[in-house]
């Protein structure tokens, strides 16, 4: 009779995705992204796409340099936001000597109040689910946690 190996190993194999921070803050990604998409799919936007229009409504001349910053992406990635936005006639550009400042177009500054609605929502929907406490427990330790590994 021959003995089945034992399969120790494929179980403790496993067992590290549970611990590791890489493995369940991308977990966590793709669930609330998820749900900020279906949050924001009534604004025809991403939601990417809606807290770049709240930033320039909220500051109109903002530099690109800053609303970089702000969202923690790059240059390249937010000229290309920007493009976008520009092409469905949201924010426009003025250059300035080496400056680019972005700012709002009417249609843009209209869109303001869904894009509240959305953000509004997509914090309802996750409270419900992990309870206020919890949210914004995770919500704060997530951002220290950013800040001291972003150094």
């Amino acid at each position: 009779m021959t003995k089945q190996p034992h399969n120790d190993f494929a179980q403790q194999d496993d067992a590290f995705l549970h611990s590791c921070m890489y493995f369940t803050t991308n977990r966590l990604s793709r669930a609330i992204t998820r749900m900020a998409d279906e949050a924001f799919a009534t604004t025809g936007l991403a939601p990417a796409y809606g807290y770049l229009i709240r930033l320039v409504v909220g500051k109109p001349g903002i530099t690109q340099k800053e609303l970089s910053e702000k969202l923690y992406i790059t240059p390249s990635t937010l000229t290309r936001f920007i493009d976008k936005l520009e092409g469905k006639r949201l924010v426009e550009r003025q250059v300035q000597g080496k400056t680019v400042l972005v700012y709002p177009t009417d249609k843009g500054k209209e869109l303001v109040p869904s894009l509240r609605q959305a953000s509004h929502t997509l914090k309802e929907k996750y409270e419900a689910i992990l309870g206020k406490e919890l949210a914004d427990q995770l919500t704060h330790n997530h951002e220290l946690a950013s800040e001291q590994l972003e150094r």
